[in-house]
């Protein structure tokens, strides 16, 4: 069971800015009604420009957030767009390899980065929520579907199984204070969809924010983060895709079907889809350029017998669920579920 949570800024620094103030307190009075100890990392509420001119200290955080016996679980504080730049400051002198722990890593979007990090060193973590996102929720309470699986894993520090939610809510165009207790407009969702391949499948899921994944490989963004990605081997080559499944889903940005089918076709020039077992995409945010999206994973990928599902609620869609890395799953759109042998 967890007990004690660090929180951590590894991108953004929005956290120590005043205006986010009354939303941080929703979200820790969430945490200390489970019972949590939230420890706040000594630089993660610095606000937004000390954050993004120190990265070695958003590395220090991390480092020491798991160097510390006494936390069981660090959660990001939201996502951002600069994470690799703590790539040096954890992989030069092995400090992450040496800090590496098994306890729980939750994060998503941007984060995407430091969970190819947490790989590359062996570390296993968690795709899917953050504290600001999902835990500060304006709503009245979580959503129901976002905290059943933030429940699990502090009850048990794994995921067992995902199912699809029954709804899925619009993204608030407000986070003004007279928006606390203001609930989402929802719609019925519609599951899995098997959009080909075989209907059952399995392998060890990676993956994260097609976005993030796009700026390990294109310059547009930051120019020295592909040189970085590529000095330090962030991104797993052909081989160690092999029998894996490829998690994708698109930011709040989202994409525009041109930049997805690039995304797409940074990830093929490099095997991935040569080498995976299956893949999972989310459902967009607002279901934006969701039909483009779908036609775009068929045609790039031009692999009949590859399976792809779409309409996972994780990432920046809500609900959102939590997606276990690096421990084997199977998929079964039959039975609408993905199951984890830890």
């Amino acid at each position: 069971m967890i007990k004690n949570v660090a929180i951590v800024s590894l991108s953004s620094g929005i956290l120590g800015e005043p205006f986010i103030r009354f939303e941080v307190d929703i979200g820790l009075q969430r945490l200390k009604n489970y019972g949590l100890n939230v420890i706040f990392m000594p630089n993660a509420l610095k606000g937004f420009e000390y954050i993004k001119n120190h990265p070695e200290k958003r590395a220090e955080d991390l480092l020491q957030a798991l160097r510390d016996p006494e936390i069981d679980m660090i959660l990001c504080a939201i996502g951002g767009d600069d994470t690799y730049r703590l790539i040096p400051y954890l992989f030069d002198n092995n400090d992450l390899a040496d800090a590496a722990s098994d306890k729980v890593f939750l994060g998503f979007s941007d984060t995407t980065i430091n969970h190819f990090m947490l790989h590359r060193i062996g570390m296993r973590s968690f795709y899917g929520q953050a504290f600001l996102p999902d835990i500060c929720e304006l709503s009245p309470e979580m959503h129901p579907y976002t905290r059943k699986y933030f429940e699990e894993l502090i009850r048990t520090g794994t995921i067992s199984k995902i199912v699809p939610s029954d709804i899925w809510y619009e993204e608030r165009t407000s986070f003004a204070p007279d928006q606390i207790g203001k609930s989402l407009n929802s719609h019925l969702n519609h599951g899995f969809e098997l959009l080909q391949g075989a209907s059952v499948f399995s392998g060890k899921i990676l993956g994260g924010c097609i976005d993030s994944m796009y700026d390990m490989f294109n310059g547009e963004r930051y120019a020295d983060m592909p040189v970085l990605c590529n000095k330090y081997n962030l991104f797993p080559n052909k081989e160690e895709w092999k029998g894996r499944i490829l998690l994708l889903e698109s930011s709040e940005e989202k994409p525009s079907p041109e930049k997805y089918r690039m995304s797409l076709e940074y990830l093929k020039e490099r095997g991935v889809f040569d080498s995976v077992s299956g893949v999972l995409a989310g459902k967009p945010m607002d279901e934006t350029y969701s039909e483009e999206y779908r036609q775009l994973l068929i045609s790039v990928i031009d692999d009949p017998e590859l399976p792809i599902v779409f309409n996972l609620n994780i990432g920046h869609a809500m609900p959102r669920c939590i997606i276990p890395f690096d421990i084997e799953a199977e998929v079964n759109t039959d039975s609408q579920v993905i199951r984890f042998m830890e």
